[in-house]
């Protein structure tokens, strides 16, 4: 049996390859030459481009659904991973599972207070038991290490601010042939730090007036929370953070779950730091694996997409109300995923019961 081998970079040379890729305009990222033109907010384009930005908060309210089709029609499309589940792992026979998971409304519920964004007790023993079961990656909108602290495991990999901040498993890990290597750390982003700062404060600064916004400072992007904002004030805000950010052209807006989200406008977004990690586990170039995503936001879209363009493993959307998806599958809340990573280990456990010779990708 040969395991899978891992990419590991310490953190000096993870940080040449932050500040020498945009240069070289290769490999994993360059820098995008588009100037995002349609942040300029003054006259009728503006408004007509503020007006758009609206519509998309409100679809990406869980009170409101993207599609018209009903609950029914659109299970009958994306019908439920548990439903479905002898079929998944049928497709993922003889193959190694890689786990990709967001956290916020995936692993922990949907709060108001993002910093109260707590995973349960039962959700972190089944995250422990799934890591040891199966490679496993965190990939969240949030700051790295804040979502380090919520979920305290020290054996997964954590893809913070999109992607854009990751870092591997600290403890010893059997998919990890070095041991002893480094651990792995990548920031394709880091030259954006100070810019990024700076947009952060002149937001918390531009939108301190609206009751109810809040600004978050995830490192490599940042988060401007309306969840509890009154509906009548996000053209307001839409309007304020459009001012700030035509100033930042280096600087892009995109779309969250009841969060506007601004990053470094490079070629990199959670479908990319999906193919970074499956490199990094050695399998860039084999077909003998099965990747899983499961996530609930705009931004997960990416990875689906990713996974559907491969060809390859499967990708399953939280949501409790229909929504356009290139997910195949759905749960409809945390509990539900719970439920699911429970069902994957106990399968492992009997496949393993059933063939211990079952090989790992080479």
């Amino acid at each position: 049996m040969t395991q899978m081998q891992n990419v590991v970079m310490s953190e000096t040379k993870s940080e040449v390859v932050a500040q020498n890729k945009p240069q070289q305009g290769g490999g994993y990222i360059s820098i995008s030459r588009n100037i995002l033109k349609n942040l300029e907010i003054n006259g009728g384009e503006g408004q007509r481009v503020v007006n758009g930005l609206i519509e998309s908060m409100r679809a990406s309210s869980p009170t409101h659904t993207s599609l018209s089709q009903d609950q029914t029609s659109w299970i009958l499309h994306h019908p439920s991973a548990l439903d479905m589940f002898d079929q998944i792992m049928e497709a993922s026979r003889g193959k190694q599972i890689v786990m990709f998971l967001d956290y916020d409304g995936t692993l922990s519920p949907i709060v108001e207070d993002p910093d109260r964004a707590y995973m349960s007790n039962s959700m972190r023993k089944t995250l422990r038991k799934l890591a040891r079961s199966f490679p496993t990656a965190i990939v969240t909108g949030r700051c790295k290490d804040k979502v380090y602290n919520f979920v305290r495991l020290e054996e997964l990999y954590y893809a913070g601010s999109h992607g854009l901040d990751i870092k591997g498993p600290s403890r010893s890990s059997k998919y990890i042939k070095n041991r002893k290597a480094e651990t792995l750390i990548f920031q394709p982003a880091s030259q954006f730090l100070p810019m990024i700062d700076e947009a952060y404060q002149k937001l918390v600064d531009e939108t301190k007036s609206i009751p109810g916004s809040l600004v978050e400072n995830n490192k490599f992007c940042v988060s401007v929370h309306f969840r509890c904002v009154d509906e009548k004030k996000w053209s307001e805000l839409a309007h304020q953070v459009k001012s700030v950010l035509k100033n930042y052209p280096k600087l892009r807006l995109t779309q969250g779950r009841k969060v506007l989200e601004i990053r470094p406008n490079i070629k990199w977004d959670k479908g990319t730091a999906l193919e970074f990690l499956l490199e990094s586990l050695g399998l860039a170039n084999c077909n003998d694996f099965f990747p899983i995503y499961i996530g609930d936001d705009q931004s997960d879209e990416d990875a689906f997409k990713k996974l559907r363009d491969r060809g390859q493993g499967c990708g399953i959307l939280v949501s409790k109300f229909p929504k356009k998806t290139s997910a195949s599958y759905s749960l409809q809340e945390p509990n539900e995923v719970m439920d699911f990573l429970q069902r994957l280990v106990e399968w492992k456990k009997v496949s393993m019961r059933a063939r211990p010779w079952m090989l790992m990708c080479t």
